[in-house]
Formats: structure tokens, C-alpha cells, sequence
């Protein structure tokens, strides 16, 4: 019997140790999943069976109409990048927070929280408002380290509050859950993980005396929000058109397209016509990424499941407590681990099978769930070695890694008591889609 049980965890072991090495030695993330998938698959079937069975689950997880709102909020999130919107959502940020001590660190967590939610992307936030900010913040006497940390990790806050491309891949992998009620359920978590960032700023920044913003007259704080209106006016028309039953998400990510293109090009004229090429070339390299790491998710779900790896994990943790609240501790500690060497699109498709039939199983709606894995994975991305907006964050600050550690450990502590908030108050992500109705 025990032979037994060795034997049934074998291929388990085989595809974790030879990702794990692909991965050390140096691998693309996505090649290690697929040539993992197919070492783990050869112990259970020929090499030519499970050859052909990844590449047929590649093209079938990829075989979605909702797939598109990927592309093309990628797209919009590029244009964004590139069309001035960042100043203006720093300067309409001033107007919030500019009389907060720390003012221009909360101005930067504000414009992190708006931008990312715009565009999508938290390197693309850190970038964008880190570039601008860290300078500004410089000249007027804050610690660059501090300043990069404030930057790191609020720039992820954006990746829960919609439209965020995370989400929708969630949705696609749980099957059967309504994006437009993810959305919804991402804003107040969000906004809580922002808040929570602002909270240690406040602290410290009584405690190191640093500036006020100057009063803002009037005429200017006018001139400021007429600019930054048309930028904030896409989440409303996005989220208002789904809400309101006009277009579906994946419809709302052209329309995000189509009203980015005219703000940038036509209205702000930050981007010419002839940066377009660029723009949409780098929107395909960044969305072929994305959905690769798709497809061979996709077929490492299918070795994952074909080797009993889901019920086999379900045993252990329900073995160990059939309490919900432990079992969720245990799964946001696995999780955060993983956030740690792995990126957040391919830790989403291959956990999410895993671990949600075992948490809806004690009671959990699959809705609050997603809004908590990724949560717990959006703090990965300011964690070495994988950590996207960490080194994003470095760059544009010109603070180095081992100096930003340290700034770093409060707000990871106060990330962390949000997502232990987000993860046993289930009401912060389901509120609003109740109030909506869409539960």
C-alpha cells in the first residue's frame, strides 16, 4: 500500500522538480509549463499521445470569444501608456490628497490606483506614475527609498478594481462566473489595499515631518479636473455599458479601444499616427505572451488532472481541517509562496482548478475567492524573483533592490492584514454585486 501511494505521487513530483528546474535554469515560465506538461504526460501516456492531446489543449483553451477582451484592453492599456494620461491623473490626484502630510507619496498611491485600474497593468502604473513621481518627490525631500516603496506597491492596487484582464481570465478558468460580478466585486478590495498602502504612508510621514502640498487655487483645480475628466470617463463608460446591459465585457474592451484612441490621438494629441505601428506591435508581442502562457496552462490542467494532482491536493488540505477558515489561511500561504516565483496569468489558470472545487465545496462563493487569489497574487508581483513592478519600480526610481527591502516591510504588512480583510469579510467583495443584483 505504500508503494502505492508513492507511486500515485510520482508524476505530481516529476512535473513540480523538472518545473522547478526549467524554471531555476533560466526557462521562459511558459516553456517550463508546457515542457513540463509533456515530461509528466509521458509517464502517464506515450510522448506521441501526449504530444498531440497539449497541442489540441492549447488550441481549445484559446478557443474563447471572451478571450478577446485580453487583446484588447492590452491595447488600450498601451495607448494610455503613451497618451499623457498618467500627468493628468497625477495632477487631478494633487487636488484628492495634496493636503495629507506625505502628500506626494498619497498622490502617488491615488495615481497608481486610478492608472492601473485604466490601463490594466501594474508595471505599466509603476512605470508611467513612478517615472513622473519619483523625481518630483525627490526635489522635494523624500526618501527615494521610500518613495519607490510607496510606488512598488501601490501600483498593483489597480489590478483589482476593473477592467482588469486577471479578472477575466479568472472567470474563464472558474467557467460559469460572470465577469461583469467580478468586476464589480474588485473595487471596494481594491480601494482597501489603497487605503491601506496610504495608511503606513500617513504614519511615516508624520513621523519624518515631510511636506504638504501648496493650496491649489481654485481656477487651476477647475482647469485640473476638466483634463483628467475624459480619462476617468472610461471606467464609467465601460463599467455603465455592462451594467446597464448595453454591451458585454469582451464588447466593453473594444469600446475601451476606440474611446483610448480618440482621448490620446485626437483629444489630448499626445500620440501621433505615426507612433501607432509601434504601439499596436507591442500590444500583439505582450498579448502573444499572455495567451501562450494561456494555452500551455491549459494543457498542464489537463496532465494536472489526468495525474488525480486536484483531488489529491483536496485530500491533504480537507484531511488536515474541514474548517473553511483554516483551510483558506493554508491556501493564501501556498499562495503567496507561489506569488513569489510565479507570475500572476499562470498561477491563476493552473491553481484555480485546483484549489476553488475545494474551498465552493466548504461554502465559499467562487466570486469572492477570485477577488481573494488575486489579491494574495498581486502582492507577488513586489516580491524578488519574479516581481515585475519591483524591478519596473527600481528602475524608474534608480533606488537599487537591496536597498528597498527594508522601506518595503510596513506596507507589505498592511497588504497582508487586507488580504486576511478581503479574504474572512466576504461582504468587501460582495456587496456591490449584490447591490447590483447580479448575485
Amino acid at each position: 500500500m505504500e508503494w502505492l501511494m508513492d507511486w500515485e505521487w510520482f508524476v505530481p513530483v516529476v512535473m513540480l522538480l523538472s518545473f522547478i528546474v526549467l524554471v531555476f535554469i533560466g526557462v521562459p515560465i511558459s516553456f517550463a509549463i508546457g515542457i513540463a506538461t509533456v515530461i509528466a504526460g509521458t509517464f502517464m501516456l506515450s510522448l506521441d499521445v501526449t504530444l498531440t492531446i497539449a497541442s489540441q489543449k492549447i488550441a481549445t483553451g484559446l478557443d474563447s470569444f471572451s478571450l478577446l477582451a485580453i487583446p484588447f484592453f492590452i491595447f488600450a492599456g498601451s495607448l494610455m501608456n503613451s497618451g499623457g494620461i498618467a500627468h493628468r491623473l497625477i495632477h487631478f490626484s494633487q487636488l484628492l490628497v495634496g493636503r495629507i502630510p506625505g502628500s506626494m507619496a498619497h498622490v502617488n498611491v491615488m495615481a497608481n490606483m486610478m492608472f492601473g485600474s485604466i490601463s490594466g497593468s501594474a508595471v505599466a502604473a509603476a512605470a508611467a506614475v513612478g517615472g513622473t513621481m519619483a523625481p518630483m518627490q525627490k526635489k522635494a525631500g523624500y526618501d527615494p527609498a521610500f518613495s519607490a516603496a510607496v510606488n512598488v506597491t501601490s501600483c498593483i492596487t489597480g489590478l483589482l478594481i476593473p477592467p482588469s484582464n486577471v479578472l477575466i481570465i479568472y472567470a474563464l478558468t472558474a467557467g460559469g462566473i460572470s465577469v461583469a460580478s467580478l468586476f464589480m466585486a474588485g473595487y471596494l478590495p481594491g480601494i482597501l489595499m489603497g487605503l491601506s498602502v496610504m495608511l503606513v504612508v500617513y504614519i511615516m510621514a508624520k513621523r519624518r515631518n515631510y511636506p504638504v502640498e501648496a493650496r491649489i487655487p481654485f481656477k487651476v483645480a477647475l482647469k485640473i479636473t476638466w483634463d483628467a475628466i475624459p480619462s476617468l470617463l472610461m471606467v464609467i463608460i465601460v463599467m455603465g455599458g455592462i451594467l446597464g446591459g448595453i454591451f458585454t465585457a469582451t464588447e466593453a474592451s473594444a469600446i475601451a479601444v476606440v474611446y483610448t484612441f480618440i482621448l490620446s490621438v485626437i483629444i489630448y494629441r499626445e500620440i501621433k499616427l505615426r507612433d501607432i505601428p509601434k504601439i499596436i506591435l507591442d500590444s500583439i508581442v505582450t498579448t502573444s505572451i499572455v495567451l501562450f502562457l494561456i494555452g500551455v496552462s491549459v494543457s498542464m490542467s489537463w496532465a494536472m488532472t489526468n495525474a488525480d494532482i486536484p483531488y489529491m491536493i483536496n485530500d491533504a488540505l480537507t484531511s488536515f481541517s474541514d474548517n473553511l477558515l483554516v483551510i483558506l489561511l493554508i491556501i493564501n500561504i501556498i499562495l503567496l509562496v507561489i506569488g513569489v516565483f510565479m507570475d500572476m496569468t499562470p498561477a491563476v489558470l493552473i491553481f484555480t482548478p485546483i484549489f476553488l472545487p475545494i474551498v465552493v465545496g466548504l461554502g465559499m462563493d467562487p466570486i469572492h475567492f477570485g477577488i481573494m487569489m488575486v489579491a494574495n497574487l498581486c502582492i507577488g508581483l513586489c516580491t524578488p524573483p519574479v516581481g515585475s513592478a519591483l524591478f519596473v519600480g527600481c528602475s524608474v526610481s534608480g533606488v537599487k533592490l537591496q536597498d528597498l527591502i527594508k522601506p518595503m516591510l510596513p506596507f507589505f504588512f498592511a497588504l497582508l492584514v487586507s488580504l486576511a480583510l478581503i479574504t474572512y469579510v466576504p461582504s468587501i467583495s460582495l456587496f456591490l454585486p449584490r447591490l447590483f443584483g447580479m448575485m
